[in-house]
């Protein structure tokens, strides 16, 4: 292994199927931190942990990032909130979203504040609070220009007159979400950050308390210090991915999850002999190894990326070869060392082999993964989350 790389001969993973992903809670600590110092005196700081943490496990990292300083936690749906209140999280956890209305008394039971954007639904939950002997919170969100979700800024105060009246209901915080907080000098983000500027400045005038203010996500918070305000939402960064190349020289993260297996089976195939399902890929001469990997599309491993993508193993870049199967998927490696640039060694049963992540001074990124699927890195860490055993580390 080349000095200063990572070692991962001793990887362990679990005994009922040999591949798992592995996630760096030491990491993770880090990149909260790092976070936490781009924040001024005051200002809290919101994980997102939906998606189960963006694949990564949301209830061991809620830990350590409560640890390293985070306040509140937001989730998408209010079964992913369910689930970690019976997990015993018992910090503010906010729905990103509007739930239906039929969820008012779940939201209550468990403590949930979700967004609100329509009178009818904050009534309900308002109605279902009071029944409890409870008070709701819940956040305001304002569309600002995204067209996704929240009350048009034009009808901020009006919705929350409407409903302030509910002694069931208590705002807690007012926000809104940038399409384009990746974008340097972008009008777009300007205009946006303006309107919601002025929404919360007409709530105030109004005399209606906004709670806490936040607009910022992760490329927010690391490139517009200036709308930092009460809160920062932080996503994907957390998880040690940037957003867009231009937050990287701003701020220093670590990748916190690697994705890793070990060969169940290898032979040396004939010439000429097919791989995978539609035989896409045949041996092209002698002396090269097909490796087995109990890892396919159904954990996460995108059937698209067939014969396109590497790994790692020992430290060297192996390729791809074959359609990636529903729980497998092969690699080829060339054992034919005196011709070969960077002749490989043969791979053997049990060899540890990196699908995402380092080995020795080599790594492939969650990046170099979407790149290749023509998609971003947070769908890359999601998928590989679904159904891989994760271990800790």
């Amino acid at each position: 292994m080349p000095e200063g790389g990572i070692n991962v001969e001793r990887a362990q993973g679990p005994e009922s199927r040999w591949s798992w992903v592995e996630v760096n809670l030491a990491a993770l600590r880090r990149n909260v931190t790092a976070f936490k110092r781009q924040l001024e005196r005051g200002v809290q700081l919101m994980c997102v942990v939906k998606a189960d943490a963006y694949g990564h496990g949301a209830v061991p990292c809620m830990r350590v990032m409560h640890a390293a300083g985070a306040s509140q936690f937001a989730v998408a749906t209010v079964s992913e909130g369910v689930a970690l209140r019976e997990a015993g999280i018992e910090w503010p956890i906010l729905i990103l979203s509007e739930p239906p209305v039929d969820c008012v008394h779940t939201l209550v039971e468990y403590d949930l504040m979700p967004s609100v954007y329509t009178a009818d639904f904050a009534l309900a939950l308002g109605e279902a609070a009071a029944s409890a002997g409870r008070v709701a919170r819940y956040h305001l969100a304002i569309d600002t220009g995204m067209t996704r979700i929240g009350v048009r800024r034009s009808d901020v105060v009006e919705l929350r007159r409407t409903i302030d009246f509910h002694r069931g209901l208590e705002c807690a915080g007012t926000f809104t979400h940038f399409a384009t907080a990746d974008v340097p000098d972008d009008w777009d983000f300007a205009l946006q950050l303006n309107r919601f500027r002025e929404a919360v400045e007409a709530l105030r005038g109004a005399g209606l308390d906004a709670g806490l203010v936040h607009c910022d996500n992760t490329p927010g918070t690391v490139m517009h210090p200036e709308c930092h305000f009460d809160m920062c939402r932080v996503g994907i960064g957390l998880y040690g991915l940037h957003p867009a190349d231009i937050t990287r020289p701003r701020i220093e993260l670590e990748p916190v999850m690697s994705v890793r297996g070990r060969v169940v089976r290898v032979v040396y195939p004939n010439v000429g002999d097919g791989v995978g399902y539609g035989l896409t890929w045949r041996v092209p001469k002698k002396n090269i190894q097909v490796a087995t990997v109990p890892i396919g599309y159904a954990d996460g491993l995108a059937r698209e990326l067939s014969n396109q993508m590497d790994v790692l193993v020992d430290g060297t870049r192996c390729r791809q070869v074959g359609n990636i199967c529903m729980d497998q998927f092969m690699f080829a490696v060339d054992v034919n060392s005196a011709r070969a640039y960077r002749p490989s060694r043969p791979v053997e049963y049990g060899d540890v082999v990196t699908i995402l992540g380092a080995d020795g001074d080599e790594r492939i990124s969650a990046e170099e993964m979407a790149g290749l699927r023509n998609t971003i890195n947070y769908e890359v860490v999601c998928d590989f989350g679904m159904r891989l055993e994760k271990i800790y580390t």
